[in-house]
């Protein structure tokens, strides 16, 4: 299936979607549908295959629109990896037998609700279960093995070089599971004010409580919503409300002056930052533990 993959040769025509480069020989493309994704398919395809990434830097994928071009290109990619239910258009997009939902490889969690939120085509309200699973580096771990079992089988005459990186991926993310795991150990508050639930499988891997103030980065919270959060920021004693990149900070810095706290941004990660997952990743763990008056 791999040694026969078309490549990708023609630039992006749908709204945040990013522009593809010109074919580079004849090596099979994979395609991933927003950055954390991409970043591990290049660590487990890594010169066997080419990457491509569907959602351009800087853009909030739950908004990526594909035009025929992308949607032609998913279809004859060797590979597409995506989390269902984050984009419409790419669960339409894509075809069973050449793609891969890592949501498929783990234990998921229940999506939040909110009374007096809608957000239809946004996020939580397409799957039952919370789709920002690669902030737990453990449950991404767990997604490269088994990426790295997709691509061997895939193609044979490369199998050892896709198991061996997806061993050192693991490896890698196995490292800062466990410098999480012990940085949040001794924190003051274990309670997170996000701006919106983003951060779950992070709170459910290290014990900490996660409070949004909506479930998705295109809801408006009602004014109930913010008035229940302020009310357990308060009761909490949380000195820092979360706000993030690629979102409005309006809102969380409203929260923020109604209890008294600051202000401070939390990466989900779901489009490519400065640095690298890795190291995005670990400047979460500096923010939280600042946050959180951890002691570790």
């Amino acid at each position: 299936m791999l040694a026969g993959a078309t490549l990708l040769t023609t630039a992006a025509c749908g709204s945040g979607a990013a522009e593809t480069p010109p074919g580079q020989g004849d090596k099979p493309e994979v395609v991933a549908a927003f950055y954390p994704l991409q970043w591990l398919a290049e660590q487990v395809g890594g010169s066997d295959v080419q990457v491509t990434g569907l959602t351009a830097p800087g853009v909030e994928p739950h908004d990526l629109e594909l035009g025929i071009q992308q949607v032609t290109g998913i279809r004859d990619a060797a590979l597409t990896v995506y989390i269902k239910g984050i984009q419409p258009a790419v669960d339409d997009a894509v075809e069973a037998e050449t793609s891969f939902d890592a949501a498929t490889a783990v234990t998921t969690i229940p999506a939040g609700e909110h009374a007096g939120e809608e957000g239809e085509e946004h996020g939580h309200a397409e799957t039952p279960y919370d789709t920002h699973l690669w902030l737990d580096p453990n449950r991404l771990a767990t997604v490269a093995t088994k990426l790295g079992e997709r691509l061997a089988a895939a193609d044979p005459a490369h199998a050892q070089g896709f198991k061996d990186r997806a061993a050192a991926a693991v490896s890698a993310l196995g490292t800062l599971d466990q410098e999480f795991a012990k940085g949040l150990s001794t924190c003051k508050t274990k309670t997170l004010v996000t701006a919106h639930e983003a951060f779950g499988y992070l709170a459910d891997r290290y014990q900490l409580k996660q409070v949004g103030i909506t479930l998705d980065p295109d809801t408006e919270p009602s004014p109930t919503r913010i008035s229940e959060v302020a009310k357990v920021a308060k009761a909490e004693g949380v000195t820092t409300i979360f706000t993030e990149t690629l979102v409005s900070p309006k809102v969380a810095e409203v929260l923020a002056s109604q209890v008294g706290a600051r202000t401070a941004v939390l990466d989900p990660l779901e489009s490519k930052p400065s640095g690298d997952y890795l190291s995005a990743m670990r400047d979460n763990l500096k923010t939280l533990q600042t946050a959180l008056g951890c002691t570790a």
